[in-house]
């Protein structure tokens, strides 16, 4: 009965590690050292020559969007753009900036279950990587 009992919860644990959202984003200011809550996102796939947008979102108050790959739809490999629009952002902060948007573009080759986004953001400059 105890590996009965192990069993169901190996199966319930590995259940909720395919359950997570495979893409999520954090957009924090450098120069406040602060979350950045509020910023418009908007996921794109590119589709030939084309991009297809299948989401969009703001960055709640911790500056996350932890579900940002459209949900009950299977994670497919390929190109992506996340474009995290910062000047609205920073226009709605009566702060002026350089970059009106910020597009990521990367690419989900399958070898991760999940993706994260952060953006280290300031009004004259960014930085961003793959997180985990």
């Amino acid at each position: 009965m105890k590996l009965q009992f192990v069993s169901v919860l190996a199966l319930t644990m590995s259940s909720f590690a395919f359950a997570q959202n495979p893409l999520s984003v954090h957009v924090l200011n450098t120069e406040t050292g602060l979350p950045s809550a509020n910023v418009d996102v908007v996921l794109e796939a590119q589709q030939g020559d084309k991009w297809v947008k299948l989401n969009e979102d703001k960055t709640n108050a911790d500056g996350r969007i932890s579900e940002l790959y459209p949900k009950e739809t299977e994670l497919r490999k390929g190109v992506y753009r996340v474009t995290f629009k910062t000047g609205d952002w920073f226009k709605a902060q009566n702060k002026r900036s350089f970059f009106p948007e910020v597009p990521v573009v990367f690419v989900i080759d399958g070898s991760l279950e999940h993706y994260h986004i952060p953006l280290l953001l300031s009004s004259y400059g960014y930085s961003t990587y793959r997180g985990s």
